[in-house]
């Protein structure tokens, strides 16, 4: 499992600018004016080799009358029920407020690793005053400016340091991993049941009925997997909490934790702004992918071109990478449920296959002959020689002058190689490296 990093802090102290800073995004929209981070989000960051998830939650406020501080409190709270490090931003021009000592206290009684992170500290002589948040009790600031990123080296070292070397490793570890993930209430928990015919998890009606992640071993039909799906039971203490938002905080969890996941989507509401989400989050991490349009059933006024329709429109949404399998089903009526699985293991069959060096080179060498790069300022680029890099999807096309291949001809190389070879379900990195 990978380490989660949640960033948290009371309004306008920089949370959201560090969070584009660690994961190289622009995704955080950044404000002077307080309160503008309501959506939260999630993006994966990477440090000394050591790759991590980090969340931005919205600013802290306690005893507001707003609906939505209301909503940020309980996901702030969230955030630090389900990380493994906490980020605990301050600002130094401001020094320590009533507001940072409330978030201090939620933070405290966490019992996890603690950074201060004292923001804005961009010359010595507020340096000499982050020492006031010493009253915090937190230990040692770390004085950082997330604007220009002074700092942010000796943070990083620090926070990689105390991720645990060993984060539970699951049973059977050698066995293909499978998550099912979606948003709330489209029938992940239903498939669970359906295909290990047993009430295994708790279903309702009710969105956020799924808790914990449970790991199950399905060994049928010629099939030998750990089944991952992010449910368990709610707590009645916390039926107040967000409930997409702790959905995607396990979903990022599942999707680290696994080789395929299968997206579950409603198909009486479409693919959502938060379905693309989390395919960027499958797609970012190198996970193979299936689609389960699922509740086909209760689509009204379907024809014989209800299908096509609407896996174009998925196909379209999903674009640049859309070279994904998509499967109709209907849980509650187990129509195509096996085939679900059928699918995923297909996929996780692609995503391991190993192309031989000379099999690429056979193959690209003599595309790229017959279609090579457009010229860019006069430069030719000349690729050379092709290989994959050892237990990953990711291929090297070494050239001249890489600098100069246009994404276009890069996709082009893509579309041809998916034409090919089948890497259905699985994204692909193709990198391209200068060779004298």
């Amino acid at each position: 499992m990978s380490n989660l990093v949640a960033i948290v802090g009371r309004p306008n102290v920089g949370k959201s600018t560090l969070f584009n800073r660690l994961t190289e995004t622009r995704e955080a929209i950044v404000d002077d004016e307080p309160g503008v981070t309501r959506d939260r989000h999630y993006g994966k960051s990477s440090w000394n080799g050591i790759e991590f998830s980090v969340v931005d939650t919205g600013g802290y406020i306690k005893g507001s009358d707003d609906i939505f501080e209301e909503e940020i409190r309980k996901q702030v709270q969230i955030a630090v029920d389900e990380c493994s490090t906490i980020l605990f931003m301050v600002d130094v021009t401001d020094g320590v407020t009533d507001f940072d000592k409330d978030v201090a206290n939620i933070v405290r009684r966490s019992k996890k690793p603690i950074f201060l992170v004292v923001n804005k500290v961009d010359n010595s002589e507020r340096n000499a005053y982050a020492s006031e948040f010493y009253t915090l009790g937190l230990g040692d600031p770390y004085c950082i400016s997330s604007n220009s990123g002074m700092g942010t080296g000796d943070l990083l070292d620090a926070v990689v340091k105390s991720f645990p070397e060993n984060l539970g490793a699951i049973e059977d570890s050698h066995l293909p991993k499978i998550a099912i993930v979606g948003r709330p209430n489209v029938g992940k928990s239903s498939l669970t049941n359906a295909l290990l015919g047993e009430d295994r998890n708790i279903v309702t009606p009710i969105a956020g009925t799924t808790r914990d992640t449970i790991h199950t071993r399905y060994n049928k039909f010629g099939h030998d997997f750990l089944l991952i799906d992010t449910a368990g039971m709610r707590k009645k203490a916390k039926v107040h909490e967000d409930i997409e938002f702790y959905s995607v905080m396990r979903t990022i969890k599942a999707i680290e934790n696994s080789d395929v996941c299968v997206l579950m989507i409603d198909a009486t509401q479409g693919l959502e702004s938060q379905d693309l989400n989390i395919i960027h989050l499958i797609v970012k991490n190198h996970k193979g992918i299936v689609v389960v349009v699922n509740k086909w059933d209760l689509v009204e006024n379907k024809d014989t071109n209800s299908t096509k329709r609407f896996e174009e429109q998925i196909r379209k949404s999903m674009a640049p990478f859309n070279d994904v399998p998509i499967i109709f089903t209907s849980v509650t009526e187990k129509q195509r449920i096996m085939k679900v699985i059928d699918v995923a293991m297909d996929v996780y069959n692609s995503k391991s296959q190993k192309i031989p060096t000379s099999k690429l080179n056979e193959y690209f060498l003599p595309l790229i002959e017959a279609y090579p790069p457009p010229a860019v300022k006069g430069k030719m680029v000349r690729i050379k020689y092709v290989t994959q890099i050892k237990d990953t999807c990711a291929f090297i096309f070494f050239c001249n002058s890489p600098q100069y291949l246009t994404d276009a001809y890069k996709r082009f190389l893509e579309n041809k190689f998916r034409e090919s070879f089948n890497f259905t379900g699985v994204p692909l990195s193709f990198y391209f490296r200068a060779k004298s």
